[in-house]
């Protein structure tokens, strides 16, 4: 009986390990081609990877929480029968241990780290969302548990009396409205320490000497006592989104520019088209409108769609004359930044739509890593978490990101009377090096007048 061995792949972003987060297989299981084999995570993205064997599972030889290296081997299938060739997954494979790799997905790499992670079953039993009785699909009750969602609380909608997508969200964003009224308590931890994993260059020579032993090392940090402090590793999306935000704060010069906005108009927009039957199946919200203005005021400031490029022959300004519509979304895996491909060809509909889509993808952390590629300058929406204003990084390859900050009443001057208004705050970070101050201040304006006058998208 032939041993199949399937090595790590490269699942087309270019990166060299990923975590394995859970196995949906044990030894002893029959798999299916195409059955899901585990699922891991790298700096972008959770991706299920499927068996291209059928067979009986062998030897699962990493574990749950194990970084591993592309082209290492992580599982055996007994008796393996690969698929057909025209129906083979995209998924790369190779024979027996020591046998010929997949051109492009390297050789067998190591496991370089280990975290010990509970099993879905016990993470399932532990976690707030455990339940008896209550009919919800799998990624459902997934998408709970890492919304913090109890699902005994949710009221299911779906026409079986299950538990839907959409439930969990809704009761996802009530929950958030009431989740900081009241004051925590002190904790016993007073600190924490979230450690910066050094890239292999950067380890130290194993021949030099301790830095505590070098007359210009700095103090180091006594080790944690009596679970008094915690130390976290720095891996997957934190480890890329702190890269990422350190290489771009200290290569872009940011400038950052903010007005008040009477944002009335806006709700009252928002509030009809809730109550129309073209968006009766769509999430309308505030982000809709500032996603249409930032669109409609980019076509007359195009230099803030812009990339500034260092290449072999000098620097360039590259342009961009679409808008690949970042959107910033906090998830419980950390920052991540789908966009929207082609957003200026979306009617308002469709706009709402993949806007709804991009949020409800990002928050299952299933967001691919095309997703989150080529885009052209985001959106932050602070607003969600109570902020009125603030001056955000701006996002690796593009040149500007808008911020949304709360919408809530204040008083407002209005012909010359004080009146309750609905306001926020439209703030802006720009790369100083592509735009000057006039196109930024005019840019942020655009899309200032758009949330005070709706009806300019008209135009």
């Amino acid at each position: 009986m032939s041993t199949q061995t399937f090595l790590l792949p490269d699942v087309g972003e270019g990166l060299t390990e990923a975590e394995i987060v859970s196995w949906h297989v044990s030894p002893g299981d029959t798999v299916a081609v195409d059955d899901v084999l585990v699922e891991i995570e790298t700096a972008k993205s959770l991706v299920e990877l499927p068996s291209p064997f059928a067979g009986t599972v062998g030897e699962l030889l990493a574990s749950e929480g194990d970084t591993v290296e592309v082209g290492a081997a992580i599982i055996t299938i007994g008796g393996g029968v690969a698929a057909a060739p025209a129906a083979a997954p995209a998924v790369p494979a190779a024979e027996e241990p020591g046998g010929a790799v997949l051109v492009g997905y390297g050789s067998a790499g190591q496991v370089s780290s280990r975290r010990r992670n509970t099993r879905p079953a016990e993470r399932a039993e532990a976690g707030p969302a455990a339940s008896v009785g209550i009919i919800a699909k799998p990624p459902i009750r997934k998408l709970a548990r890492d919304l913090g969602v109890e699902l005994a609380s949710v009221t299911p909608t779906g026409p079986s009396g299950e538990v839907t997508r959409d439930d969990v969200v809704k009761q996802a964003s009530q929950a958030s409205v009431f989740r900081n009224i009241e004051t925590p308590a002190w904790g016993e931890v007073r600190e924490e320490t979230f450690p910066v994993t050094p890239e292999p260059e950067e380890k130290a020579d194993a021949a030099a000497p301790p830095a505590a032993a070098r007359p210009d090392a700095a103090p180091q940090p006594a080790p944690a006592q009596d679970g008094r402090e915690e130390s976290i590793p720095v891996r997957g999306v934190r480890k890329a989104v702190a890269s990422g935000m350190v290489r771009t704060a200290y290569s872009a010069p940011h400038v950052s520019v903010w007005t008040d906005v009477d944002a009335s108009r806006t709700m009252e927009l928002v509030k009809r088209l809730k109550a129309s039957p073209d968006f009766a199946d769509i999430k309308v919200s505030p982000l809709l409108i500032m996603a249409r203005a930032v669109i409609w005021a980019v076509r007359r400031t195009p230099m803030v769609n812009a990339a500034w490029i260092d290449g072999e022959d000098g620097a360039q300004i590259r342009v961009h004359h679409y808008v690949n519509l970042g959107i910033a979304a906090a998830t419980p895996r950390g920052l991540l930044v789908p966009n929207i491909k082609d957003a200026q060809d979306m009617s308002l509909r469709e706009l709402a739509r993949a806007l709804e889509k991009l949020t409800l993808t990002a928050r299952e952390g299933k967001s691919t890593p095309a997703d989150q590629q080529n885009g052209t300058i985001t959106i932050t929406n602070i607003g969600v978490f109570g902020m009125d204003a603030g001056t955000p990084i701006i996002n690796g390859g593009e040149a500007g990101i808008v911020a949304l900050g709360t919408i809530r009443q204040k008083p407002w001057v209005v012909d010359g009377e004080v009146r309750p208004r609905w306001v926020t705050t439209v703030a802006g970070s720009f790369d100083h090096r592509v735009i000057d101050g006039d196109g930024m201040s005019r840019f942020i304006a655009d899309v200032a007048s758009i949330l005070e006058e709706p009806a300019l998208l008209l135009d």
